[in-house]
């Protein structure tokens, strides 16, 4: 009896230290932003200038895997309409989820907080619609 119960704690501990050395998954997310007709270039001006850059400063701090942004070559219906996405990689869905002050991040990149203020302000008054697509590989 001794050596089963040994056994189990041995085999538990095993799968404990397997479970912990498991290399953590990728989490993606795709962000969709339709802009108001005929603003999608002032959009991405602001976006890439404002956003962007905290973005990037998250690719090295290891919070997130890479950025990347694309639009469509051909435009759809208005209902299906959109005009940039915004693919992040998170390190895993726990990075994802887990608390991060964004807001002290664009604080130490813009110290002019009232010009940065500003055109994020003018950034959301120009978008018509924002969606967030949390991606999972089909096998």
């Amino acid at each position: 009896m001794l050596r089963i119960m040994l056994l189990s704690l041995l085999l538990s501990c095993v799968s404990l230290t397997s479970a912990a050395q498991a290399p953590e998954k990728p989490f993606v997310v795709e962000y969709y932003y339709q802009a108001q007709w005929g603003h999608a270039e002032e959009f991405l001006q602001l976006f890439k200038k404002n956003h962007l850059p905290v973005l990037q400063k998250q690719v090295e701090l290891g919070r997130l895997l890479s950025v990347k942004i694309e639009k469509p070559r051909y435009h759809a219906t208005e209902d299906g309409r959109w005009d940039f996405r915004v693919t992040l990689t998170f390190k895993s869905a726990a990075t994802a989820f887990a608390p991060f002050d964004e807001a002290a991040l664009a604080k130490q990149l813009y110290p002019d907080q009232a010009t940065f203020r500003k055109e994020e302000q003018r950034r959301f008054e120009i978008l018509k619609a924002h969606w967030d697509v949390p991606i999972v590989p089909v096998e």
